[in-house]
């Protein structure tokens, strides 16, 4: 999208959407956010949570990154942008649903599947980003031998969302927050080409379309 393009978009949003909406702008100013969900997506161009849910300004507490990823809780570090930005929606904004949202032909898992080629291909920060699925990666290959690449891709994206949920649990108050019911874990999986989303069945242990 060129530059020129989205200043003429950002007159449209100021003189249409915002100026029609003042109230509900000046409230958000004023009264801050009370976000129903954190939603964790992918920072693919062509998934925009905001737009997918048809959400509102102040609806959703939106974290995206390369794959939809959670790494798992470290001590150690200390530049941690995802854990951070849930610390606060958890624990500040104190959000009642946390929303992993996968999608199909993401490039990051793509990356993670190449492994060693992304790696010499100069994606160093990419290549130690998606390592956490490494063992997601291993499982599908030896679960579905012959399978092709485009199918092993689609378990892994799939994959990559449990693999972010049960990260989530070994953040301590996130943890606290689910057994005593004030949070619950979702895991979502979105199709870019035919707009179908899943969601997880934990009781079945499989994501199933929605209707």
């Amino acid at each position: 999208m060129p530059i020129e393009r989205m200043l003429k978009g950002y007159h449209r949003f100021k003189s249409g959407i915002h100026d029609a909406d003042r109230a509900r702008y000046a409230s958000l100013a004023s009264d801050g956010q009370r976000p129903g969900a954190v939603v964790i997506a992918c920072s693919d161009s062509r998934v925009d949570p905001a737009i997918v849910f048809c959400a509102d300004p102040g609806d959703i507490f939106m974290i995206r990154n390369v794959a939809n990823l959670v790494p798992p809780m470290e001590e150690n570090g200390t530049f941690h942008g995802t854990s951070a930005a849930l610390e606060y929606a958890v624990m500040a904004l104190e959000v009642p649903n946390i929303v992993v949202l996968g999608h199909a032909h993401c490039g990051g898992i793509k990356a993670m599947i190449e492994g060693e080629a992304t790696l010499a291909a100069g994606f160093k920060y990419v290549s130690g980003w998606v390592s956490t699925l490494s063992a997601a990666h291993r499982r599908a290959l030896a679960t579905m031998p012959g399978a092709t690449t485009e199918e092993i891709q689609h378990v892994c994206e799939r994959n990559a969302v449990l693999v972010s949920l049960e990260n989530l649990t070994t953040f301590p108050w996130i943890r606290e927050r689910v057994a005593d019911r004030r949070l619950t874990l979702h895991g979502w999986y979105f199709d870019i080409g035919t707009g179908l989303l899943e969601i997880y069945d934990s009781g079945e242990g499989r994501f199933k379309k929605v209707d």
